[in-house]
């Protein structure tokens, strides 16, 4: 685009928006001020993943014509750290935020003292309730009793190759094994600041409590405390079994850049030691893949602990040689009393003197003193003489039928015909996916936690979220449901069962089943619990590790939050970033670099990230299609959407100012994502979702594309929509909204870690992204609904009602803004709680943004063809927060940029 055109008399009325500055000829953005920069406190930070923060700033913002090349259907919106919705607002009203004093304004760049008042916001009505209640969150969550941060959720990207998998605890030390090795706390450095390992602060651990950390080695998949040795045992995914002295020598800060070394390893297994016990006998037993488990005699440990560390060769060979193979004394002529599958847990019950092995549908049962099979059981309980059967957990085979096709009665129209051609190439990638994928499908009553009670009873947790109770000659008493997400894991204490799920929630059980208390710990699922030093541990697979208080819940619960509340500002970190969302139908059109550097670059002066939204990339019949049929097998993008996503970062200057987090396209529907630099080590986590609503919620022509980022420990998505079209179509974009917010479900890009890297089952992880209709409506949230922040942009549709084209243009003409709001759609839907329930939109005082002809801008540009279709506000920005601040320190500034703090 070579110049901007604006005529005179649209020169003239755009002045008068905004009389303190002049309109520049060219720009297309507006100047918003630096925030406030706050000092960072020197002690150790507190997660704050379900935390809160609050800074307040001004911005100012200049509406100026957004013509662009090939469509005005732009807009640009800076969002940022917000204010949130107050418990006792009305669902409807106008906000118009006070202007602040000269003396309030500006940042470290020294500011403006001439800032213009934030225009009013529009928030809509029906928020609150069901899915569109806002989550709390705050430094101290009062849903939930306090607890001890002991390693705040690290950003998923830092721990590649040094995820954690496992904790182990004792009364001084919290043991946790990782993809690289083992490391340990001492509780009593747990209040500590942390500074990494010889005071280097290597990035994920920067907030981590003081560790201390072994020399590299392969995964580490179990961890066991041997109380009586003052050692700790390691299985790992290369199939040997290491000791850790737990008396490491105390290092200065010095020295402490030195990994501690193992005491004693040996091979034990072919594949990965999956689990370790020592039995009331002192033998240690060991199991691994394809139903093997092995024993490691009282006698053979003991000499080897006693040879000298230069002998450890010999104390590996003499471990080895004492190895007996339990699976190759219960085979005879080639039949084995055991299944072949692999075993995942040991238990010992050490008052009957017997060790449980748990696979998945199948338990058997050992004697510790003659090492004899004494039961073999599946899961209902049901005594099996033989259990080597092939590992099937048949699902039956959607059938393949085949229709010839109708005759035609009259032929078809190219429309038709090209519908047709979609939802059959749809429809069959979509069954072969369903039949691929329904053989592999797992038995949801698979076990994937074990443990034993104070009063000798076993407890199982199955991915259906059953628990069931179990006497200790393997007779199945009682089963309990308390949550319908999987049973990750099992800790006891005392007369306590604590339950971690793979929803992030912890439950608390007495020696009955009785549900006595139930929280969410992490946001996501707790993989291992741990009980020593008066805490019970969670550890979740992001690798964040709280500790909960035995005492909890309790009465002195609430004087420790109020506590902790009061003191906030002594531990808690405020950060300010601003961010710009824009939104353009580019109509299968390309932009050129100067339409693109002129819509982006110098509005992001002093803005830290930039989510774009596109619609129509790319259409047709053939390529929606083609869309469709790559998105079943997982694979997206085109030439087209990688063509824009290199100009946005050219036009970005991505290679100096900023680097790319992340995209995601559905057909036509582009979302991508910038962050500057200078806070890209405060970003990350990122996520993407698709949700089409085309042709049966089938094809991706309408739907709509989500990112899911966390920024300073606060969770934002962002959600690029094109809605139902046609002027009638109100319900169906109503119901697209609903269908995008309750069922956008994020997954993690490529080039992120999986569920199993970091310890949690996949299985698990699949029941946790599905949706369950035996959920409580308290448990009942869409991943939308659970982040601080939700914006919604892109071309949402919604034209003026009551009004005709001729009478639309000369409203625009005298910028009669406030009769035309009245005839807005999606205003009249919101003020009715339809629609966008609980969101906040900036007060519109800039023209329609659509129909426009190419290439011409300004008000001559709207539509004047034969359809003459009438003007309106389709592309729009809205959004809400959870920020417990008043209006007037939270505001969506318009008409074409909009800026908060977040």
């Amino acid at each position: 685009m070579d110049s901007v055109i604006i005529e005179a008399d649209e020169r003239e009325a755009l002045a008068s928006l905004v009389p303190a500055h002049p309109l520049p000829p060219r720009k297309t953005h507006s100047y918003v001020e630096q925030c406030e920069q706050k000092p960072h406190h020197p002690i150790r930070k507190y997660s704050l993943d379900e935390g809160s923060r609050s800074v307040t700033s001004d911005s100012e913002a200049i509406y100026l014509d957004s013509s662009g090349e090939f469509s005005t259907e732009g807009v640009v919106s800076i969002n940022g750290r917000t204010g949130g919705e107050r418990g006792n607002r009305e669902d409807y009203g106008f906000v118009t935020p006070p202007s602040k004093p000269a003396s309030q304004l500006g940042g470290n760049d020294g500011g403006r003292e001439d800032g213009i008042e934030s225009l009013p916001e529009f928030i809509s009505a029906g928020g609150g309730i069901d899915v569109f209640k806002v989550p709390v969150r705050a430094a101290v969550n009062p849903g939930r009793p306090p607890c001890l941060e002991l390693r705040p959720h690290p950003l998923r990207e830092t721990q590649t190759g040094k995820f954690l998998r496992n904790i182990a605890c004792t009364e001084s030390q919290l043991w946790a094994g990782q993809e690289n090795g083992v490391r340990f706390w001492n509780l009593e450095e747990a209040y500590e600041v942390g500074c990494g390992l010889g005071g280097q602060v290597r990035r994920g651990d920067e907030d981590t409590a003081p560790f201390h950390e072994s020399v590299p080695t392969s995964p580490a998949l179990c961890l066991m405390i041997d109380h009586g040795n003052r050692l700790v045992w390691t299985g790992h995914k290369d199939g040997k079994i290491r000791a850790w002295k737990m008396d490491q020598p105390s290092t200065t800060t010095a020295d402490d850049s030195k990994p501690f070394k193992e005491r004693l390893s040996w091979q034990a297994h072919r594949g990965p030691v999956n689990y370790i016990v020592i039995s009331s006998y002192g033998d240690m037993w060991s199991c691994s893949d394809g139903g093997l488990i092995k024993i490691w005699t009282l006698d053979s440990l003991e000499k080897s602990l006693v040879l000298k560390p230069e002998e450890k060769h010999m104390a590996a060979l003499l471990v080895e040689r004492s190895g007996i193979d339990l699976r190759s004394q219960v085979t005879v002529n080639g039949t084995c009393s055991i299944s072949s599958s692999d075993v995942k847990f040991l238990l010992v019950d050490t008052v009957r003197a017997k060790v449980w092995a748990v696979q998945h549908l199948s338990f058997s049962i050992w004697d510790a003193q003659n090492k004899e099979l004494v039961k073999v059981f599946n899961i209902d309980g049901q005594v099996e003489n033989r259990v080597d059967m092939p590992p099937t957990q048949g699902q039956q085979v959607e059938e393949t039928k085949f229709f010839s096709a109708p005759k035609k009665e009259k032929s078809q129209g190219f429309l038709q015909r090209s519908r047709h051609a979609i939802m059959g190439a749809a429809g069959a990638v979509r069954r072969a996916a369903t039949r691929s994928t329904g053989a592999f499908a797992e038995d949801t009553r698979k076990v994937e936690a074990i443990a034993i009670a104070a009063d000798g009873s076993i407890w199982t947790g199955s991915m259906n979220g059953v628990i069931a109770q179990w006497d200790g000659n393997g007779n199945r008493l009682r089963e309990v449901n308390h949550h319908q997400q999987a049973v990750l894991c099992f800790c006891t204490f005392g007369d306590r069962i604590y339950v971690g799920y793979a929803s992030g929630y912890i439950q608390v059980l007495d020696l009955g089943g009785k549900l006595i208390a139930s929280w969410v710990s992490h946001n996501e699922p707790v993989i291992k619990l741990a009980a020593g030093g008066g805490f019970i541990f969670s550890l979740a697979t992001h690798g964040g590790v709280r500790g909960w208080y035995v005492t909890s819940p309790g009465p002195l619960d609430s004087v420790i939050r109020t506590e902790l509340s009061q003191k906030e500002m002594s531990y808690a970190r405020q950060d300010s970033v601003k961010i710009l969302v824009g939104t353009w139908n580019v109509g299968e059109g390309r932009a050129s670099r100067g339409a693109l550097v002129s819509w982006l670059s110098s509005a992001v002066s002093d803005v830290g990230i930039v989510a774009i939204g596109l619609q129509e990339v790319d259409m047709g019949a053939g390529f929606l299609a083609m869309s469709t049929a790559k998105e079943t097998v997982g694979v997206e993008g085109s030439a087209v959407g990688q063509w824009w996503l290199d100009a946005i970062g050219n036009a970005l200057d991505e290679r100096n100012t900023f680097e790319r987090m992340g995209s995601r396209q559905l057909a036509g529907l582009l979302i991508s994502l910038w962050v500057r630099k200078s806070i890209r080590t405060h970003v990350g986590d990122l996520d993407v979702a698709a949700v089409p609503c085309g042709f049966g919620r089938a094809i991706g022509n309408k739907g709509g594309v989500g990112l899911r980022i966390r920024v300073y420990d606060r969770i934002m998505c962002f959600v690029n929509c094109h809605l139902a079209a046609h002027l009638e179509a109100v319900t169906r974009r109503n119901a697209d909204f609903n269908h995008i917010y309750r069922s956008m479900v994020f997954s993690k890009g490529q080039s992120v870690y999986t569920a199993a890297a970091a310890g949690a089952s996949t299985s698990a992880q699949a029941l946790k992204n599905n949706t369950n209709t035996n959920i409580s409506s308290e448990e009942e949230k869409s991943d939308l609904a659970a982040a601080d922040l939700v914006a919604f942009f892109g071309d949402f549709n919604y034209r003026l009602f009551g009004i005709t084209y001729d009478e639309a243009r000369d409203f625009i003409s005298h910028r009669s803004f406030d009769w035309l709001r009245e005839k807005d759609q999606l205003r009249q839907e919101m003020n009715e709680g339809k629609v966008f329930q609980g969101m906040r939109e900036a007060l519109i005082t800039f023209p329609p943004t659509y129909k426009f002809e190419k290439n011409k801008p300004g008000l001559g540009g709207y539509d004047s063809g034969e359809k003459k279709r009438i003007p309106a506000w389709c592309d729009r920005v809205i959004y809400r927060d959870n920020q417990s601040l008043t209006y007037s320190e939270c505001s969506l500034q318009c008409p074409v940029v909009a800026a908060t703090i977040m």
